[in-house]
């Protein structure tokens, strides 16, 4: 019994984990703790409603579906999910509104903050793969990576990192392409980086000409895809990130602007459906060998995400607190919106990890006959998963709460500020 990982590069959700199970022969941005008055410098980075204080736990929820979503797009890969919810867009929407908040504030000191609680989770995690890279043999311009001072960009995401496409033993020794879960996932990083860099500038001309900035990404991906006009190879993967999420992240600004919250359901509804037709009809007939699957179609992932992304962030409803049906997801909300970060840039090394783990179960004839059709699905690495990302948000998820100067926590649910609250109130 064999469990095989292969990696895929698109140009969106990269490093999508593909399992073959055969018997005998896979704005950002940060998310932060519950009441917003408990949350130090978090009240100014976090999801707070424009016209008040406190969490916009709608944001906040979007925020962590698009994590699960991303984790199962990984393990079980498939069209499906890139269509269902588009997550790395929303996740784009989501930053791009809050970097809008923290833009009221001078350019400097948000650059400085997000920086640093971006940059401290991505160095733990760094750190931990080159030491993983280096155990199995690796060295730098091995494999074709390239020169060796590329390896800055495993410490400062400009560029995409080098990393090999094979290492065997130890971890993934049943498939040893598991260094290109590790190191592709980057991609997101390295996109959300960029759009950080520039959104003081963005959100300047966006708010001169809101339309035109809206739609020159879209424009820019057509002279992409089409080769109008000649582009630097170093720069290409940038200038695509830019191209098929510039426009959800400008949509943040015009979500947190109020651009859209002035504009009638009527209008938004059928025009963000028109644009999803059009992505729609556009990844059709640009099918790869996943089919439709959007990561792989850029114009069709663009078109596609901005139209869900602005039905979703203009039907936004503001939540200060879960309605009540909702509220036992409270708890699970608040830690992946602390852990954010972390579950993003874990998670795909953990998928590869499930394959060396799993292995003796899928080997062995008394599971077969126990639970024979779950053994066929990819449930079981799914679970593995998430239970071995608890332990890594145990081990070092409390490096975000560093990089944001809040007291470290080991499980941030957000019970405790709760609580607090609860008792003030009475």
């Amino acid at each position: 019994m064999s469990l095989t990982v292969g990696g895929s590069r698109a140009p969106g959700e990269r490093g999508t984990v593909h399992r073959r199970v055969h018997r005998g022969g896979l704005s950002m941005s940060q998310g932060q703790g519950a009441p917003a008055r408990h949350q130090g410098e978090t009240v100014a980075e976090g999801s707070t409603p424009k016209g008040g204080g406190g969490r916009d736990r709608f944001l906040d929820m979007l925020r962590a579906i698009a994590l699960v979503r991303v984790v199962t797009y990984h393990t079980f890969g498939g069209a499906f999910f890139s269509m269902v919810f588009p997550a790395i867009g929303i996740m784009f929407a989501l930053a791009g509104s809050l970097m809008a908040a923290s833009l009221k504030r001078p350019a400097g000191s948000v650059l400085r903050s997000r920086t640093r609680r971006l940059l401290l989770p991505f160095w733990a995690y760094s750190i931990t793969v080159l030491v993983l890279f280096a155990l199995h043999g690796w060295v730098p311009g091995d494999q074709g990576t390239g020169p060796w001072y590329r390896l800055l960009f495993w410490f400062v995401p400009l560029g995409d990192p080098p990393f090999p496409d094979e290492l065997g033993g130890g971890i993934g020794v049943q498939d040893p392409t598991w260094p290109i879960q590790a190191g592709e996932i980057l991609w997101y990083i390295r996109a959300y980086f960029w759009f950080m860099l520039l959104s003081p500038l963005l959100l300047k001309i966006f708010r001169a000409q809101p339309l035109l900035t809206f739609l020159a990404p879209l424009a820019m991906l057509v002279i992409l895809e089409w080769g109008v006009v000649p582009m630097p190879d170093g720069l290409t993967a940038e200038l695509y990130d830019l191209g098929v999420y510039g426009s959800c992240w400008i949509l943040g600004f015009a979500h947190h602007d109020g651009y859209l919250r002035r504009l009638s359901l009527k209008v938004v509804i059928p025009v963000s459906l028109a644009v999803m037709a059009l992505g729609f009809w556009w990844a059709f007939n640009h099918q790869t060998e996943d089919g439709m699957d959007l990561n792989a179609i850029p114009i069709g992932q663009a078109l596609w995400s901005l139209g869900f992304c602005a039905v979703l962030m203009r039907i936004s409803p503001r939540w200060q607190q879960f309605p009540r049906p909702l509220r036992f997801l409270d708890g699970f909300v608040t830690l992946l919106n602390n852990r954010a970060v972390t579950v993003y840039l874990w998670h795909n090394l953990l998928i590869a990890l499930t394959v060396p783990i799993m292995e003796p179960v899928y080997e062995s004839e008394a599971a077969w006959e126990l639970m024979p059709r779950f053994l066929e699905t990819s449930w079981p690495p799914f679970i593995l998963t998430w239970l071995m990302l608890a332990v890594v948000l145990c081990a070092v998820g409390w490096v975000e709460d560093i990089a944001a100067k809040r007291r470290p926590r080991l499980w941030p649910t957000g019970r405790r500020e709760r609580q607090k609250a609860l008792s003030a109130s009475l």
